[in-house]
């Protein structure tokens, strides 16, 4: 699946961030972003888009994701936050947790951290709401 991904052309929206190229600060994008290069900062989309961050075996990130569509094949220090799919090919190394709708871990993928089911209906049903105060009676002694 990464070869499909990787290998289309890039379309008008997409940015890339070449091998030689160092980004410090925060990226927030619409449509596809393609990382060769290191970012040292948070990458941000709209979770109502269909923006998709493309992560290549050489490229880096040093920071939060909260993307919609995310394919990585690199290395990310930071949690990642994936609101449609995740993909998590060979040599995709995270030291963070992965927050996941639906995931696809190839052979080799490598997470330190935690694979985290991030469906909102699920999560609102597991909450219960404790009363704001509880009152705790002890048994009187003679």
């Amino acid at each position: 699946m990464i070869d499909k991904i990787t290998n289309k052309k890039m379309g008008k929206g997409a940015t890339l961030i070449a091998d030689n190229t160092l980004v410090k600060g925060d990226i927030e994008f619409d449509d596809q972003l393609f990382v060769n290069g290191a970012v040292e900062g948070n990458i941000y989309a709209d979770p109502e888009s269909k923006a998709t961050l493309v992560l290549s075996d050489i490229g880096s990130v040093s920071g939060e994701i909260r993307v919609p569509y995310v394919v990585l094949n690199g290395t990310v220090n930071g949690d990642v936050h994936s609101g449609v799919r995740i993909e998590l090919a060979g040599k995709a190394r995270v030291k963070g947790n992965v927050y996941y709708k639906l995931i696809e871990m190839q052979l080799g993928a490598k997470v330190d951290g935690q694979l985290v089911y991030a469906d909102e209906d699920a999560a609102s049903d597991n909450v219960h709401r404790l009363p704001k105060s509880v009152e705790v009676s002890t048994p009187e002694r003679e």
